[in-house]
């Protein structure tokens, strides 16, 4: 006994479905591989560029604080800060109290600092002198 046409493409659909979902995940996957940590001389080049960043004690991460003229403008500046993040998927980790916003910055994937980190930085310090 045939099943009919709708039977026979289920299987195709869900198997396509699969398919894209394990394509997807595998080339998330290769790029989080491919992010590395800094070498010491691309630190020493990228990190004194960074102004008023400085590394975190005890990790390999950056930090800067923020004071802003009150918290409606602390809050669009991290509004601007996520936008940004989100875009790259790169997300700080950040404090904020009324007119202060403290972010530190780190590459989950790598466990450590990366271009990523460089190029968010720079992205947060133009969105704070502007």
């Amino acid at each position: 006994k045939s099943l009919g046409a709708d039977h026979d493409a289920t299987p195709n659909l869900l198997s396509r479905s699969h398919l894209h979902f394990m394509i997807s995940r595998s080339a998330t996957a290769a790029v989080a591989k491919m992010v590395s940590k800094l070498t010491e001389a691309e630190r020493k080049e990228m990190l004194p560029k960074l102004t008023g960043w400085t590394e975190v004690n005890g990790r390999d991460a950056i930090e800067k604080k923020f004071a802003f003229k009150d918290f409606n403008e602390a809050f669009g500046f991290m509004t601007r800060v996520a936008i940004k993040a989100d875009k790259m998927d790169h997300h700080p980790e950040w404090f904020n109290v009324y007119n202060r916003v403290e972010i530190t910055l780190a590459t989950h994937d790598c466990s450590g600092l990366s271009k990523r980190d460089v190029e968010l930085a720079t992205f947060i310090n133009s969105v704070a002198s502007a």
